[in-house]
């Protein structure tokens, strides 16, 4: 899978689906950030488009509202129309054809904001796999409709036989990346070894909630931060003594988000792995996000899809620099500190609990 960068802007049109009314606000949440995941992959956005109504099986929104996007996309020059929820190959196929653009889903989004933002060779081999795996089912559409458009002599034998071939091609290139990311995943198993006694605190959250920015104020490092979904794709760790009254292990870990395409997850275990395995999890969370409650709740999902939700963990309600007038309370049954990662406000309390979670396990652990 090719790795490329964009020859000029794309102008895109963003569309979600309300089921009913009372959905419209959870959807408009999920379209203002579909627009911030919009620009992180390097597009501009034209604008948005809301429809209240059941899926439609055909264009997943209204054949009506299919008619004003024509229009509208022929007056404002858009080139690109991403839809919040997944489509089908056959609506995605059925939409191109009567707007004449390109059209893409959010997961189709936010794998190529990973593959524009991997770095690594680990990254790269995790977003290749997760790209081949999600086309893999969405090659028989394809070729059904080629059946179907020219049918006759010659549409099934050639169709069907191109078929498994691109299906037997992408299943090996697949098997492939597995064994490969194998290889990787025993390389940090026994990079892992030599720190098994050690204390792991594991930084988690929903994308650009300042994860990688108190990394680098907990443990002196320079990870790269931007105000962007996904700077942060493979786990950093750094082993922290200064301090502290014993060797600390501290790691960045890749953000998670609402609507996380399932083969991302799949082919991010081996990095989601150092999650499983900390001993205390500090969940860093955008206070300064309208939607905060839902976003702490996302992550938790996520946590819970890779088995870590039992894991200890200390809520870090972060950015208390931005609208400092608007703060309240957070409500929350498990510990909670209020900083600002970024100026580097109310850190040493944090780093006083630190220390104090150490020295208990090392106490548990019989360490001295």
């Amino acid at each position: 899978m090719a790795f490329i960068t964009r020859p000029e802007t794309e102008k895109a049109l963003l569309i979600g689906l309300a089921r009913t009314s009372l959905n419209k606000k959870g959807v408009s949440d999920s379209l203002a950030e579909l627009a911030e995941l919009t620009r992180s992959a390097g597009a501009a956005v034209a604008g948005t488009v809301l429809q209240t109504r059941p899926p439609d099986p055909t264009f997943y929104i209204g054949k009506g509202m299919v008619a004003k996007l024509k229009e509208e996309i022929a007056a404002n020059g858009t080139n690109l129309v991403i839809f919040d929820d997944p489509l089908t190959p056959a609506q995605q196929r059925n939409l191109e054809e009567e707007l004449e653009v390109k059209i893409i889903d959010r997961s189709i989004l936010i794998l190529d904001i990973f593959a524009l933002h991997a770095r690594t060779a680990a990254a790269k081999l995790q977003v290749e796999l997760a790209q081949l795996e999600y086309m893999l089912p969405r090659l028989t559409g394809a070729w059904t409709h080629f059946s179907r458009q020219y049918g006759g002599i010659g549409s099934k034998g050639p169709g069907e036989t191109q078929l498994e071939i691109d299906r037997r091609r992408i299943k090996t290139k697949i098997a492939r990346l597995k064994e490969d990311l194998e290889k990787l995943g025993k390389q940090r198993a026994t990079q892992r070894q030599g720190r098994q006694s050690l204390f792991k605190v594991t930084l988690i959250g929903y994308t650009n909630a300042g994860k990688s920015t108190l990394f680098n104020q907990l443990t002196k490092a320079s990870v790269e931060t931007a105000d962007k979904l996904f700077t942060t794709l493979d786990s950093t760790t750094r082993v922290m003594s200064q301090g502290y009254p014993d060797k600390i292990i501290f790691t960045d870990t890749v953000g998670f988000i609402k609507k996380l395409p399932h083969q991302l997850v799949e082919s991010f275990k081996s990095t989601l792995e150092e999650v499983t395995l900390a001993n205390l999890l500090l969940h860093v969370i955008d206070a300064s996000d309208n939607n905060l409650e839902e976003k702490i709740a996302q992550t938790n999902l996520v946590l819970a899809e890779i088995g870590a939700e039992k894991i200890d963990k200390i809520l870090i309600f972060n950015k208390m620099d931005k609208n400092p007038e608007d703060w309240r309370e957070p409500v929350s049954g498990s510990k909670t500190f209020i900083i600002s990662a970024l100026k580097g406000q109310s850190l040493d309390s944090l780093r006083d609990e630190l220390t104090d979670r150490l020295k208990l396990y090392r106490g548990l652990s019989g360490k001295v």
